[in-house]
C-alpha cells in the first residue's frame, strides 16, 4: 500500500489522505475475502491488486480534474473499478455503477457500505436498458468504462448516458489507437466527438494503456442503444 500511495503523488499528482488510505486497504482487505468464494478479479497478489486496479482506475483523473465531476456512471463496473477508487478521491459526487452480474453487484455494495460512501447507486442491470431510463439518460458529466467491449460497442453503452458538454471515457489497452480510429461511425451516430486518447504508464506493467476520451457534442437519437445484446452483436462500424 505504501508504494501505491507514492505512485499516486509521483504518476498523478494525487495526495492521498489519511481516511483515503484506509479506505483502500480496506477496499482490498474486502477484495480478498470476497475472492475466496466469489471470482472478482484474477489478481490476488496485494502489490497487483493496488497497481493494476487502484493506481489504474485512479488514472482517469488525469482527464477528469479540472472538469465539472458531479455526477458520474460506471458501465460494468465489476468489482467497482474504476467507480468507487474515484468516489474516493472525488467524495462529493454522485456516482452510479451498472452491473449485470449479481454477485459482483453484491460486493460493490457490500464495499459502499464498509466504505460509508455515500450518494452510490449500484444498479444490476444492462446498460442497454438503464440507458433508456429518463433519470439516467443523457444526465452524466462523466461514463466511463474500463476492459468492457470493443470501442464501437462501448460508445454505444457510454454515449446515451453522458449529457451534451459532458465526456465518454474508455479505458482501452495498447490497441486503443486503431480502435479509436474504427469507432469513428458510432461517434457520428450518437452524437460524440473524439477529442485526444492520453497514454498512461502504470509502474510494473509493460503494457501501454489509453484513456480514449469522446465528447458529447450533439444528443444521441432515441433508437440508442439497441436492444441487450445487439450493440455487441452489431457494432456501429
Amino acid at each position: 500500500m505504501q508504494s501505491f500511495v507514492q505512485f499516486a503523488y509521483q504518476i498523478l499528482g494525487i495526495q492521498l489522505t489519511a481516511k483515503q488510505i484506509r479506505a483502500f486497504q480496506l477496499y482490498e482487505e474486502l477484495l480478498l475475502s470476497w475472492n475466496k468464494h466469489t471470482n472478482l478479479t484474477a489478481i490476488r497478489d496485494p502489490e497487483m491488486i493496488a497497481i493494476k486496479h487502484f493506481l489504474d482506475s485512479l488514472t482517469c483523473v488525469l482527464a477528469m480534474r479540472d472538469t465539472a465531476i458531479n455526477r458520474v456512471v460506471d458501465v460494468g463496473t465489476g468489482a467497482g473499478f474504476p467507480g468507487i477508487p474515484l468516489k474516493i478521491i472525488y467524495p462529493a459526487m454522485e456516482l452510479t455503477l451498472i452491473e449485470s452480474v449479481e454477485k459482483k453487484a453484491a460486493f460493490c455494495r457490500a464495499v459502499i457500505a464498509e466504505l460509508h460512501l455515500n450518494d452510490v447507486m449500484v444498479i444490476t442491470d444492462r446498460a442497454e436498458k438503464v440507458a433508456h431510463l429518463a433519470e439516467h439518460r443523457q444526465k452524466y458529466d462523466w461514463a466511463i468504462a474500463r476492459a468492457v467491449a470493443s470501442m464501437p460497442t462501448l460508445m454505444e453503452y457510454l454515449l446515451p448516458f453522458v449529457k451534451v458538454g459532458g465526456c465518454g471515457l474508455a479505458m482501452k489497452g495498447e490497441n486503443a489507437p486503431i480502435e479509436a480510429h474504427q469507432a469513428e461511425h458510432a461517434y457520428q451516430i450518437l452524437g460524440g466527438r473524439l477529442r485526444k486518447l492520453i497514454p498512461i504508464h502504470l509502474p510494473k506493467i509493460s503494457e501501454d494503456r489509453y484513456l480514449v476520451l469522446v465528447d458529447k457534442v450533439a444528443c444521441t437519437p432515441e433508437s440508442y442503444p439497441r436492444r441487450p445484446g445487439i450493440p455487441e452483436k452489431r457494432p456501429l462500424i
